[in-house]
């Protein structure tokens, strides 16, 4: 029973920081937007891509995974 407490417990931290993510993504003007973000815009298509976006929230969430990972060994 301790191993489900701390996946319940890691679980419930991760959807916490997920949300506040969601919430607080919308107030940071630049998120979305950074150098490295490919947007191409036609008459009835538009293409966006957020390829520098993707790899900050990469490197973020493998740092912070890996604290938890340490933290729970």
């Amino acid at each position: 029973m301790n191993e489900l407490g701390k996946v319940l417990i890691v679980a419930g931290t991760g959807l916490l920081v997920i949300g506040l993510l969601l919430i607080l993504g919308a107030r940071l003007p630049w998120f979305g937007q950074l150098p490295g973000d490919i947007v191409v815009k036609r008459d009835n298509f538009t293409l966006y891509a957020p390829i520098g976006t993707m790899i900050l929230v990469s490197i973020l969430l493998t740092l912070l995974l890996n604290l938890i990972g340490r933290f729970f060994r």
